[in-house]
């Protein structure tokens, strides 16, 4: 039986180290404090890694005998940076309640710059700095302390990831308008590189603040069982310590930054890969750039389709990505909706060039409310150089308008974003469209989606006794009391694991069959799917305990060992942030379901809102019912217009409306569906609660009057 007595359920990690982190900021400014707070995760993240490896170098057992635990070149053989002994964090959490801890950090920041020559120059050397108090510091170190981020466990969750993506969130949402110029939402960047899908080649971003599109570019490529190999990275940045955080952000997960270059002058004057073409360019550039020094760049071979004003960059950011695009390249960015239909400045007719010269694939219209920067609504453009016949269909004379503006959900007051349903939703339009193919889904053959219809014939069968896998497993036999064992443990679940099991059962999620409490070896996972080889284990507050740690970390070194991926979460994770954790799921598949459910999960089962992360089945034999017109990858459906959402037009429409390419001029307003209430009826409803609010009006204006002349006041 779950537990009756609902704990309070606690915050996820990183908001919590957040809200933490903030009240030691004090009255410093947040554009400043960011550098000091990501710069102390990273350090603490690069001496976890070191750590890790140094205490195998000191055992020198196996592939490790003789090592020597010193050698620089002994962490450089596996992608480790070096840390000397005084950037070390144990040498610095000693001395974290210190006056001199300032000035100690900096000099580890210098020395470790020293001993690995792809940081230097990037790491943040401020802690000295006066108007820093150096008790908020030490507290913040010892804070940061308890927060394991480079051993082997806390890079399976991505801990630091998420913690560092976290943090530059907040920062922005702190910094307001300055917010954007590093940071763009993530939901945005997630639209752009699904749509794009950059699986191989160069990836290019000429504004790239601190590297978001690379790390989502980066993470599309694990989710679909890519090589991160395949990719290139390349970018520039005018703001050195915007330069910085990327380079950092990129370098906790791996990412080879070598080819992300800062210079103050900019792409435009200074431009650092002058000769390179791009197989794929995403960015999100300044809104409408006045100061772009385009009076010094009249004669820029850059500029093919016409002379961009030097009031507004828009369309230099995009005549100089088209200049560095491959020729089967695509790019995606984001702009100012005046991009759309501007005409000052000569820019309606560099619209038109760049139309006419079959470049323009899709335009999607955003809503407001999605950056922290401005409240504007803006718009993303995809640009292809080859759409006659590279690997889709011959789109040349046509260009797809999407209306997202009524997607999306409020997180605050002020801003808004995606759920997974709304991108997939989008970035399912534009492949359906591009490919023309029955089916719109959009990953490699062989990945993503099961193709077997999801009906509640396919529910778990009950398994015999003494086995509990599909065919092909190693252990064919089951202790007798270890499948008691987990037979008792499926009655005693956790709130967490009954919440949880209710939205991968009965095939939910992504068509994958998993069982509860599965025993396996000498072990029982807490969720098993033999298809994907994905083990999910729910960890509540005893996983805190140093044994307990190290038994959960030779559990799943042993489940690895077997060829199993294993996730694990906090239960207050799962109650708190599920779409998280069903979003961390789905990369280990390697898809995202576009589809909402068409039935809610009753109150308080699975998600309270749109379930957009599953496809909910009827309790019923009947497969599942058809899916609104337009939503998700559903089998065998091709593209198809929808009104209010959708349209492909050719280009003689766009010629007709003068190029102008506002989507809502082509996708017109989705049809009102009748309610089956009589007008009369209706009206009849409408009059009486009026007459009744108007009689309550007037009872309200009686009793504020006789208030007023209590006080000597009349009307």
């Amino acid at each position: 039986m779950a537990r009756i007595a609902k704990k309070k359920t606690e915050e996820p990690l990183e908001k919590t180290l957040w809200k933490s982190a903030d009240k030691l900021r004090k009255n410093m400014d947040a554009a400043e404090y960011k550098h000091i707070v990501l710069g102390l995760i990273f350090l603490k993240y690069i001496s976890d890694a070191f750590e890790a490896l140094h205490k195998k170098l000191t055992t020198g057992e196996g592939e490790y005998e003789g090592a020597d635990a010193e050698d620089a070149d002994e962490y450089r053989a596996e992608n480790v940076f070096f840390v000397p002994a005084n950037a070390r964090w144990s040498y610095l959490q000693a001395k974290a309640k210190q006056p001199e801890i300032g000035k100690d950090v900096d000099q580890a920041m210098e020395d470790i710059e020293k001993e690995n020559a792809t940081l230097k120059g990037v790491l943040p050397k401020q802690y000295a700095r006066q108007n820093l108090d150096k008790a908020s510091l030490g507290t913040l170190i010892d804070m940061i302390s308890g927060l394991g981020l480079g051993d082997a466990a806390a890079q399976a969750q991505d801990v630091l990831g998420r913690v560092y993506e976290y943090f530059l969130g907040e920062f922005a949402a702190a910094e307001g308008k300055k917010g954007g110029q590093f940071y763009t939402p993530g939901s945005i960047v997630k639209v752009l590189v699904n749509m794009l899908e950059p699986y191989k080649g160069r990836v290019y971003d000429p504004a790239c603040g601190s590297g978001g599109m690379f790390v989502q570019a980066e993470k599309l490529v694990e989710a679909h069982q890519g090589r991160i190999n395949d990719i290139s990275i390349y970018g520039q940045e005018s703001n050195q310590t915007t330069y910085r955080l990327c380079r950092m952000n990129l370098a906790i997960r791996g990412i080879d930054g070598s080819n992300v270059k800062w210079n103050g002058e900019g792409s435009f004057l200074n431009d650092a890969h002058k000769d390179m073409k791009a197989e794929t360019i995403i960015a999100n550039p300044p809104f409408n750039d006045s100061d772009w020094s385009g009076e010094l760049l009249r004669d820029d071979p850059r500029w093919q389709y016409g002379l961009p004003p030097t009031g507004n960059a828009n369309f230099a950011w995009m005549q100089h990505m088209i200049y560095h695009l491959a020729p089967t390249g695509t790019l995606g960015l984001v702009l100012a909706n005046g991009s759309l239909s501007s005409n000052s400045g000569r820019e309606g007719d560099i619209r038109k060039a760049i139309v006419e010269a079959q470049l323009v694939d899709c335009i999607v219209a955003l809503p407001d409310k999605l950056f922290y920067n401005t409240g504007i609504p803006a718009c993303l453009w995809f640009i292809s150089r080859d759409r006659k016949n590279h690997n889709f269909r011959n789109r040349e004379d046509e260009i797809l308008f999407i209306d997202a503006r009524n997607l999306g959900e409020m997180i605050t007051r002020r801003n808004r974003k995606f759920n997974p349903a709304d991108i997939a939703r989008i970035a399912d339009t534009y492949h359906a469209w591009r490919k023309n193919s029955p089916s719109p889904n959009p990953l490699p053959e062989g990945e993503g989606l099961n193709s077997a219809k999801e009906s509640s014939d396919n529910a778990n069968p009950p398994l015999p006794e003494g086995e509990g896998r599909g065919e092909g497993d190693k252990y064919t036999t089951i202790p007798k009391a270890l499948l008691e064992n987990a037979r008792l443990l499926r009655k005693k679940q956790t709130d967490a694991e009954t919440f949880l099991w209710g939205l991968l059962r009965n095939r939910q999620l992504a068509n994958a069959k998993f069982r509860r409490q599965h025993p396996l070896g000498h072990y029982i996972l807490d969720f098993y799917c033999h298809d994907k080889k994905l083990a999910i284990e729910l960890d509540g507050g005893q996983h805190n305990d140093n044994k307990v740690k190290q038994q959960d970390q030779i559990r799943t070194a042993w489940l690895e060992a077997q060829g199993i991926t294993v996730l694990r979460f906090w239960n207050n994770e799962v109650l708190a942030n599920p779409e998280s954790v069903l979003e961390s799921i789905y990369l280990v598949f390697g898809s995202f379901v576009s589809t909402p459910s068409p039935n809610p999960l009753p109150e308080g089962e699975g998600l309270k809102s749109t379930n957009s992360l599953l496809v909910e089945k009827k309790s019923s034999d009947k497969p599942n019912p058809p899916l609104p017109e337009g939503e998700g990858r559903g089998e065998g459906k091709t593209y198809e217009d929808i009104k209010g959402f959708c349209k492909s037009a050719s280009l003689e429409e766009v010629r007709k409306h003068k190029h102008v390419l506002t989507p809502g001029r082509y996708v017109g307003i989705p049809d009102e569906k009748d309610d089956g209430i009589p007008f009369e009826e209706k009206m009849k409803k409408l009059t009486t609660e009026l007459a009744e609010q108007m009689e309550q009006g007037k009872t309200l204006d009686a009793r504020i009057r006789g208030n007023l002349a209590k006080v000597g006041f009349s009307l």
